[in-house]
């Protein structure tokens, strides 16, 4: 067995005394750690001893860390290295230029060593959460470059797998095969039952008989022939329902309900995509027609066992396409809150404005800041702070449009954009905000409930000298410090 892999943290601090304490803490907890204190000595230590985490000071040696933190990310290998910026006294601006250079967050010096093994923990999980995403997508991407050389290769069965393209779903495949099978052969009925064994319902994605029909529920209480090929993995055979033993206690059901089915012989073909997904092929001859028999089965399964390669294709890409929608959501989320982060916001942002110049509306946007936030977080400490800052991304997505949209801007300051909106309107709506967050009751507090306000500014485009996403936002960013001037918990625009 591969030994652990122990986390190696660097700590690039100017002060020899915070390094070497640092360096002690995170050596108990069971990291590798190793220590610069210039930015030439970081990149020389990084070479020797490529760490999975880095704690900078903002005020290292040999110039400005935020100037090394940038450098330290165009280097493809440390692109997504997570770093944590340390600083006696951050103040908004520092933090702000750290996390846009690609800082993962900003702490405050001197460290509680709770907090700081905290964080720690946490963007290394993360890290090591991304990097299996990726690994697994790249195993997916693998695959199927394997499955589509095969195809290339051409090992297909008749003219039906010829219709059968990496193009379509799984749905679409199964759709396709019920018509062409059915008509093949010559059947009755001809369906798709999605189920796995031991299961007692199934769904019917396709049928020939009704080619509308979309996700059926089925009672496989009725169907002993698909719980048997589950069951077995093999082809099911029923010449006859009238006299087969399979169907004797079925028989005597339909019996005692009235029922005459209009089928004569059935097979039931299993197929399997993976652990998740698996299903039998049904085909059935009605009565007045010769009965199915093994040349039918071996015809039959030839088919199906070429098209599960098709379906396993389409399943593994499907599977590909919704991994990549949530590895792209995840780069435009902002991890603590939930909302957009400030990247999303500036193209979204950007976007809007390009559809208000072409269509001759209005943009508003609001910049809201928590007031005083600075001392939940010194009195209550970062882990009730990040608690209500994720309350409140939870409070602002809730109150907006469908077509409005939230970002963290930085900090406690989020952004709200509001498309198609008036100044009178977006003033009203920025001051039903303010009052729903000053009576909100956030649950984060040791000793109870806790009850902030927020300061808002807000600004329109079209505007004089607002003409960019940068203008429009630092236009609400001024009127913002004015909320704050004013006394707070107050709207300005």
């Amino acid at each position: 067995m591969a030994a652990l892999h122990t986390p190696r943290i660097l700590v690039a601090d100017r002060d020899p005394a915070t390094s070497q304490t640092v360096a002690w803490i995170l050596r108990e907890h069971g990291y590798d750690v190793a220590g610069a204190a210039s930015a030439r000595a970081m990149a020389e230590v990084m070479d020797d001893f490529p760490p999975d985490l880095v704690l900078l000071d903002a005020q290292l040696g040999d110039g400005d860390a935020l100037q090394a933190l940038a450098r330290l990310k165009s280097d493809p290998r440390w692109k997504e290295l997570p770093v944590i910026v340390t600083s006696a006294a951050p103040e908004d601006e520092m933090v702000e230029r750290a996390l846009v250079t690609g800082a993962s967050d900003v702490m405050r010096k001197p460290f509680r060593a709770g907090e700081l093994l905290a964080r720690i923990g946490a963007h290394l999980r993360t890290r090591t959460q991304l990097a299996l995403t990726r690994r697994r997508l790249h195993g997916l991407e693998a695959e199927l470059a394997r499955v589509r050389e095969e195809a290339r290769a051409g090992r297909t069965l008749m003219e039906i797998m010829r219709e059968v393209s990496a193009d379509l779903s799984s749905e679409e495949i199964y759709h396709l095969l019920v018509r062409r099978v059915a008509r093949a052969l010559d059947l009755f009925r001809c369906s798709v039952v999605l189920a796995r064994p031991g299961d007692t319902h199934a769904v019917v994605p396709a049928a020939f008989d009704d080619p509308t029909l979309r996700n059926l529920p089925l009672d496989l209480a009725k169907y002993p022939e698909i719980r048997v090929a589950l069951e077995s993995g093999r082809p099911v055979l029923v010449p006859d329902l009238r006299v087969h033993p399979l169907f004797a206690e079925t028989r005597e059901q339909w019996k005692r309900d009235g029922i005459d089915p209009p089928v004569r012989s059935v097979i039931a073909l299993p197929f399997f995509v993976d652990r998740q997904q698996a299903g039998v092929f049904l085909l059935r001859r009605g009565l007045g027609e010769p009965p199915l028999d093994d040349e039918d089965v071996a015809f039959a399964d030839a088919v199906v066992k070429a098209a599960v390669a098709s379906i396993q294709r389409a399943h593994l890409l499907e599977v590909a396409r919704a991994d990549n929608a949530r590895l792209a959501a995840l780069a435009q989320t902002d991890p603590l809150t939930g909302v957009l982060n400030r990247r999303a916001l500036m193209e979204r942002l950007g976007g809007e404005l390009d559809r208000a110049r072409r269509y001759g509306h209005a943009v508003a946007v609001l910049m809201l800041d928590l007031d005083h936030f600075k001392q939940v977080n010194d009195t209550l400490g970062h882990l009730v702070g990040d608690g209500v800052l994720r309350e409140l991304g939870e409070l602002l997505r809730s109150a907006v449009r469908t077509a409005d949209f939230v970002a963290r801007y930085g900090g406690e300051e989020f952004v709200l954009v509001l498309p198609e909106t008036n100044l009178e309107g977006a003033v009203a709506f920025a001051d039903r905000l303010r009052e729903r967050v000053e009576a909100h009751q956030f649950g984060f507090a040791p000793t109870g409930v806790l009850r902030l306000s927020a300061s808002i500014g807000v600004a329109i485009f079209p505007a004089p000298r607002i003409g960019t996403a940068e203008d429009l936002l630092a236009a609400a960013d001024t009127l913002l410090y004015k909320a704050k001037a004013d006394g707070r918990n107050r709207v300005r625009h």
